[in-house]
């Protein structure tokens, strides 16, 4: 069995989510080289001004494989219908008695013990959870659902562009000598990043650099450097852009970082993502957006993420302490670092578990959207559309009633500093639904 990209758990997920993984490894490192130059393919759009002190940095994270919204954001309040229908699954209530109890965040929906990493964030007001919310086009393909996000549009297989990589293409850079504006923490360059000018995957900064002895790592980044200086663009820019790379990344020591506040990263994948995620921005060199995944959501058998040995919980506590430690350590930590933070699944499970206690492919999920400028300490829902079966897509599915991509455009649009939604989000009119702070 060939290795696996960091986001890939072996044992967990169905045979589509496998094989996608192999392919977004193979796909992504493709992409890296186009990436890295303007892109020819732009309409015309008015070139927002660079505002520093205005635009934020944006932290993407992908949850691949789908997943459960009922379970990462609980709503108590449905009563039977959710309890009734996930006898081996579901969180009990903030009332009862169990030691795994939901925390309340309202009096419909709470967090689970394994989110509880997110719960200073979230009463500090700079955590925002919308639920009932996707993407509107139903389809339960991990392969489109996923290609359907991270481009900004459903069913459209001429666009392969992605949205952050638009919207970084229709925005000056906030240094214009930077090297690096945008990072795929992957071995593979995610499609959301696709078309970004100066984008690179990389799935690990510690270690970043052209194979070989440390002993001759300068010789090989000059002659990275002099090879193909004298030759045409675009290879000439991407190589350049790409031995600049080289040389900042050596000027900051991911290695032995040190998070502000006391935050303590979860030793994975994607604590050490974030990390290093933490350690680029406050290094000051220019990045403008990371693009980070973490899988393992596929929880077709065996989900439990209401026990600590549970597959799901483990998951779900490596996303919220992982991220609960970004906040603390970038947001709390005394810098003035201006970044929003959005997290989004391909889609949700089902409302009722299947015959293996788990859930199979759903609808509608959940989004989490953190920032300083968020209106958060709330759970944001558009016409909540109801657990009982009569009010299921289909009989099964909580439906979709929150476009995701009214929640990104606004997130582009009021902290990302950029008019160009249209571009940004092709043929599509956003409503701004207060996910920003007035």
């Amino acid at each position: 069995m060939s290795e696996l990209p960091d986001f890939e758990t072996p044992d967990t997920g169905c045979d589509e989510y496998h094989s996608l993984s192999r392919r977004q490894f193979v796909a992504g490192a493709g992409a890296a080289f186009a990436a890295v130059t303007f892109p020819a393919w732009l309409p015309r759009v008015v070139l927002a001004q660079s505002q520093t002190s205005a635009r934020d940095i944006v932290v993407s994270v992908f949850l691949r494989g789908g997943a459960d919204g009922l379970s990462l954001c609980t709503p108590f309040f449905e009563g039977n219908n959710y309890y009734g229908v996930r006898p081996n699954i579901a969180i009990p209530a903030p009332d009862s008695l169990s030691s795994n109890k939901l925390t309340a965040l309202d009096d419909r929906f709470g967090f689970a013990p394994a989110m509880l990493g997110l719960l200073p964030a979230f009463q500090a007001k700079q955590l925002l959870v919308t639920h009932a919310t996707g993407v509107t086009v139903a389809n339960r393909s991990h392969f489109d659902m996923q290609r359907f996000i991270e481009v900004g549009k459903a069913n459209d297989p001429s666009l392969i562009t992605g949205w952050l990589g638009r919207h970084l293409a229709t925005v000056p850079p906030l240094r214009t000598s930077a090297p690096l504006r945008a990072l795929g923490l992957s071995a593979g360059l995610q499609q959301s990043l696709y078309g970004a000018p100066r984008a690179l995957p990389i799935a690990d900064p510690t270690n970043f650099g052209i194979a070989g002895s440390a002993t001759s790592r300068d010789a090989r980044t000059e002659w990275l450097t002099g090879d193909y200086s004298l030759t045409i663009d675009p290879l000439r820019s991407a190589a350049l852009d790409v031995s600049n790379t080289l040389k900042l990344l050596r000027t900051i020591d991911f290695a032995n970082y040190r998070p502000a506040n006391s935050a303590a990263y979860p030793n994975s994948g994607f604590g050490r993502s974030l990390r290093s995620t933490a350690a680029l921005i406050k290094a000051d060199v220019g990045i403008e957006a990371v693009q980070v995944d973490i899988g393992g959501w596929d929880t077709h058998q065996n989900q439990a993420p209401n026990v600590a040995t549970g597959s799901m919980y483990r998951t779900m506590a490596d996303f919220s302490n992982s991220i609960g430690a970004f906040w603390a350590d970038v947001m709390q930590g005394g810098g003035n670092y201006n970044v929003t933070l959005v997290a989004i699944s391909e889609f949700g499970r089902n409302v009722r578990e299947n015959g293996s206690a788990g859930t199979d492919h759903g609808r509608a999920g959940a989004m989490f959207v953190l920032g300083k400028a968020i209106a958060g300490g709330r759970v944001l829902t558009v016409n909540w559309p109801g657990l009982a079966r009569e009010q299921l897509e289909s009989g099964q599915d909580l439906r979709v009633t929150l476009d995701h991509r009214d929640v990104l455009a606004e997130i582009v649009a009021k902290r990302l500093g950029n008019p160009n939604v249209a571009t940004v989000f092709p043929d599509y009119t956003p409503t701004f639904r207060g996910v920003v702070a007035a």
